[in-house]
């Protein structure tokens, strides 16, 4: 071989060498961020939803993308999480939107609507039904890029001092609850309380609220919430199902390696699952313990069911008439829902029925 051709040869692998190392480092630069979360750290799941996401996008970046997470009032209060992003104190936060409709109810979308889709549902809107697009779009006008990064699952009605059976019997209850179900309930004469998850119990207990709601059995047994009321009801209606958002403030996101930004989204999307997967294993046998140490179960009544939806559906209504920014979504949600039921009532309630008869049965 040509000792001058050889040495040309390996000069220019060489400098492609040199040239490509610092490319590739550039791509994925080590970087430091915070995450507050709207939880308190004793709750396995909804926090360990955060962790969780944390923990793999510095495994996919091999260390050099470190998330550090923080419970809620570490830096700010549970409910200002969207705050904190927006305004650049944190690069990202992890919440439920619902938190937020007194900004604006069309927040709601991004977690739940009372009487809405179950987690499925809400699954194929976001990825297939143009809904994470249309949040994205509203976010965008809070400086915020939201991704699903939890869900519930359909959640409890919440711990009551005393038994609800009628519609009247709401009248005057002071009730936590979060998000817009507190709307449509205040059309039939409850007082809505929101409240973040760390100041729940001790309001529950000092009787400034006559009831609460949370999660589910595994969260509400932690929370200690059967201490105080002995009343638990099902189902939670204004929560079919709850996804829970990563936010990150758009001019950090925006500074991101393509590379990092597929992989949030892709740490997200496994902590969406983790969690509920986490909650499917844990509130049943929570459950169990929690009736075997005196709880009451308890289904809302079927006018009570009613009269709720109905008032929800009135509720739409209105804002819909005077909220562009509401309309837009709710028009491309609300078919879409109509047709998922559709769909699921052919095979998925007809299976599901049949199972729990079977299993009911022994």
């Amino acid at each position: 071989m040509n000792r001058r051709k050889f040495l040309t040869a390996g000069g220019v692998s060489l400098a492609a060498s040199a040239v490509a190392a610092p490319a590739i480092a550039q791509s994925v630069p080590k970087l430091n961020w915070r995450m507050t979360a709207s939880w308190p750290k004793s709750l396995d799941t909804i926090y360990g939803g955060a962790e969780y996401l944390a923990k793999r996008v510095s495994e996919m970046t091999d260390g050099n993308f470190q998330i550090r997470t923080f419970a809620a009032g570490e830096i700010v209060p549970a409910l200002q999480v969207l705050d904190a992003v927006q305004n650049g104190t944190v690069e990202m936060g992890h919440t439920a939107s619902y938190y937020y409709v007194g900004k604006d109810p069309t927040f709601t979308f991004d977690s739940t609507v009372p009487y809405g889709m179950n987690f499925r549902g809400m699954n194929a809107w976001l990825r297939h039904g143009g809904g994470l697009e249309l949040i994205q779009e509203f976010m965008a006008g809070y400086n915020i890029i939201s991704f699903p990064a939890g869900n519930t699952g359909t959640q409890a009605g919440g711990w009551w001092r005393k038994e609800i059976n009628t519609v009247d019997d709401l009248k005057g209850i002071k009730f936590r609850i979060g998000g817009w179900g507190g709307a449509v309930l205040t059309k039939l004469g409850v007082v809505p309380q929101q409240i973040g998850g760390p100041d729940i119990y001790p309001a529950l207990e000092k009787g400034t609220i006559d009831a609460a709601e949370w999660v589910g059995p595994y969260d509400d047994e932690k929370l200690g919430f059967y201490k105080i009321a002995k009343y638990y009801y099902a189902p939670g209606w204004w929560e079919g199902q709850t996804n829970l958002s990563v936010y990150i403030n758009l001019a950090a996101w925006n500074s991101l390696p393509k590379v990092y930004q597929s992989i949030i989204q892709v740490a997200a999307g496994d902590a969406t699952t983790w969690v509920l997967g986490k909650y499917d294993i844990d509130n049943p046998a929570a459950l169990r313990r929690l009736i075997a140490a005196g709880t009451q179960l308890r289904y809302f009544s079927r006018p009570i069911m009613e009269a709720c939806f109905k008032a929800s559906r009135e509720l739409y209504a209105e804002e819909s008439a005077r909220n562009p920014k509401f309309k837009k979504i709710f028009d491309n949600w609300s078919p879409f829902l109509a047709t998922e039921d559709e769909w699921f009532r052919v095979e998925e309630q007809q299976f599901d029925n049949f199972m729990y008869a079977k299993v009911g049965a022994g």
